[in-house]
Formats: structure tokens, C-alpha cells, sequence
């Protein structure tokens, strides 16, 4: 049997050392999410709100201002999303399936937090399009972009 650790090479020639202490701190974290979940029932909204919540004020104090200000701004944006943890991270979910996700620099050891889309969000635009932002600061100019794209993200009809 292969010693999962050791690096393999792949067919590009490239080591292969696996995933990352971070990468797999983040399944387990979306594994205890799944099992939270499951075991929540009918007050999960709130449990859910509180866990995005608390998530947030663990950040870094740069980190935690733009978040703080970016959860209200999705939750005024698209009240329709539903805050929720994935992978440990901040997110916004429509009918289950997450639509745009806040990741803390310090998540995986960054320069920067990041706000990102998923391919549920629907940000089509032609045959390309950017999916997620690096945030260093969140201007008034910056804030009404991204309450643009999280009001498109949810929109049921993408721009092809």
C-alpha cells in the first residue's frame, strides 16, 4: 500500500505532496458543518446566521471590519440568501446551494480577504467573467459594485 503522505509524480511531472494543513483543516471544518446541519431542523436559520456571525468576529481585526460590513451588505443585497458556513468560511446560500462566500486572508494564509462566487451565482457576462475580488479596503464606490454582483449573483436569468 502507497504511504498517502509521500509525494507522487504526476503525469505533468510535477510532485504531488497532497493537500495542505489548511486545505484539510477546511474539509474537516465543512464535515462538522454537514453534521451540524443535519442535526439542527427547524431552527437552523438562526443557528446558521449566528455560526456566520461568530466566524466573522474570529478574524484578524482587518480582516473583520470588511467582513462585518460585507455580510450586511449581501444580507440588504439579496435577503433571499441564507448565511451558512462552507468549508469554514462565511457564506450565502439560495435554495441550498451557495451563491458567494467571504475567505479570510489568514483562511489560507493570503495577502488579502477575498469575496467569491460560485458557479451558482449567476454572473454570466459573454464567454468570461471574474468570480472573485480581493478586498483591501471597502469604499462607498467598492460597496455598490459588489451589492451589484451579489444582486445579479441571485438573479434567476444569467446574461449568456
Amino acid at each position: 500500500m502507497k504511504d498517502p503522505q509521500r509525494a507522487t509524480t504526476g503525469k505533468s511531472g510535477s510532485a504531488y505532496e497532497g493537500f495542505s494543513e489548511e486545505e484539510r483543516a477546511a474539509m474537516k471544518e465543512h464535515a462538522q458543518e454537514l453534521k451540524a446541519s443535519a442535526r439542527r431542523g427547524p431552527r437552523s436559520k438562526v443557528d446558521a446566521e449566528t455560526a456566520v456571525v461568530e466566524k466573522i468576529a474570529e478574524m484578524p481585526d482587518a480582516d473583520r471590519v470588511i467582513a462585518e460590513r460585507l455580510h450586511t451588505l449581501v444580507k440588504a443585497s439579496a435577503p433571499e440568501l441564507s448565511p451558512k458556513l462552507w468549508y469554514g468560511m462565511p457564506a450565502y446560500a439560495k435554495d441550498g446551494k451557495v451563491v458567494c462566500f467571504i475567505q479570510c486572508a489568514a483562511k489560507f494564509k493570503t495577502r488579502y480577504l477575498t469575496i467569491g462566487f460560485s458557479d451558482s451565482a449567476m454572473l454570466d457576462d459573454g464567454t468570461m467573467w471574474p468570480t472573485v475580488f480581493a478586498v483591501t479596503k471597502l469604499t462607498a464606490a467598492h460597496e455598490k459594485t459588489l451589492s451589484a454582483l451579489v444582486k445579479k449573483a441571485v438573479n434567476d436569468n444569467p446574461v449568456a
